[in-house]
């Protein structure tokens, strides 16, 4: 399978800068494979879609306020800093991208908000974007933390050609996110409300929850035209005995388990028996599913409109079907249906 495969003219315009009014009211497309039918509906209809013992698989890491402004000490030049990951808690350690990268040197300091609030240093670099910080702060754990979340912003993709808003803080999470680590939402659960859980609850449906942090590595680019040699980026995961028993349960007794997002496919064919059952694990994954691949738990999934070249068109095109997934984008481009984080939603069933 080559990267040109998944070349479609995408209009910026056709990209969603701001979320639906209502969480659930965005539109939805249904894709039948046993059908190759397309029907066009809004998200909260998804309902109809589901009965009794049926299971809905969600991932619920928390986005934390990964992106932040600074100046450079001497020059005072602007400097963006997306943090990745936490390091080393006590050290204040952080594994972050800078840019621009290439003005940054090991032994900078960088000063954050009013009064310097925070201050940095350089103590590594790790790749030609990527850099170790320190944080040099006196207080508590706690304290930091808080300094550095105040001074942090949403970090909405760089496609969302806009700038932060307050309503974002809310909207680029899920009502259900809970365990704080990913510095990018997992899109398809955002249109989940309060109200559509309840009614899919009321109706039988099973919940159950695994967490990946969702990485940048998401919106890298595949800079290979072979797709067995890309590589992606490590994401750590968690799925739990519970979790297990509930997909499991589901698959035992022939129930529809339905992936919510492409996190939570990747999640589960990261830790699968060899009968398809869904195992406990803890660590990391860096799989990368592209057509052809054949899928071991979910029979359904849902997930947004994504861009061009994008390993998540790549993994969507294997779980709907190359050709059905490609007619399908073609379908959403004449219909409007607005693309990214903050766009429509589609179900695979």
């Amino acid at each position: 399978m080559k990267l040109s495969k998944f070349k479609f003219e995408l209009d910026s315009k056709k990209i969603a800068l701001h979320p639906a009014e209502t969480r659930d009211e965005s539109k939805l497309m249904i894709l039948n494979r046993s059908k190759r039918a397309i029907e066009h509906r809004l998200f909260k209809d998804v309902l109809e879609y589901f009965n009794d013992k049926d299971v809905m698989v969600f991932n619920n890491t928390k986005v934390f306020p990964a992106r932040l402004y600074g100046n450079k000490e001497k020059t005072g030049a602007e400097i963006e800093v997306f943090l990745l990951r936490e390091l080393n808690r006590e050290q204040r350690l952080w594994d972050v991208l800078v840019d621009p990268a290439r003005k940054i040197r090991i032994g900078n300091k960088l000063y954050f908000g009013e009064d310097d609030l925070l201050v940095a240093e350089v103590i590594d670099n790790t790749t030609s974007r990527g850099r170790t910080l320190r944080f040099l702060f006196d207080g508590p754990y706690d304290e930091f933390k808080k300094t550095l979340y105040e001074l942090g912003e949403t970090p909405l993709p760089k496609f969302i050609n806009r700038p932060v808003q307050p309503e974002d803080k809310e909207r680029y999470q899920t009502i259900y996110a809970k365990h704080e680590g990913a510095v990018a939402a997992p899109t398809a659960g955002l249109h989940f409300s309060r109200e559509l859980l309840k009614r899919l609850e009321i109706k039988g449906v099973n919940f159950t929850y695994l967490t990946l942090h969702v990485g940048l590595g998401n919106f890298r680019s595949v800079d290979v035209e072979d797709l067995t040699k890309h590589k992606m980026d490590s994401e750590q995961i968690w799925i739990t005995e519970d979790a297990c028993k509930v997909v499991n349960a589901a698959k035992d007794m022939k129930k529809n388990i339905c992936a919510v997002g492409t996190t939570v496919i990747r999640t589960m064919e990261s830790s699968v028996s060899t009968q398809g059952y869904l195992n406990p694990f803890e660590g990391w994954t860096n799989k990368f599913i592209f057509p052809p691949f054949e899928f071991s738990v979910a029979n359904s999934m849902i997930t947004n409109f994504h861009l061009p070249y994008s390993t998540l068109l790549m993994m969507v095109a294997a779980f709907g079907g190359y050709d059905f997934v490609m007619e399908a984008y073609r379908t959403a481009l004449k219909e409007d249906y607005r693309f990214g984080t903050y766009g429509d939603a589609m179900l695979i069933i």
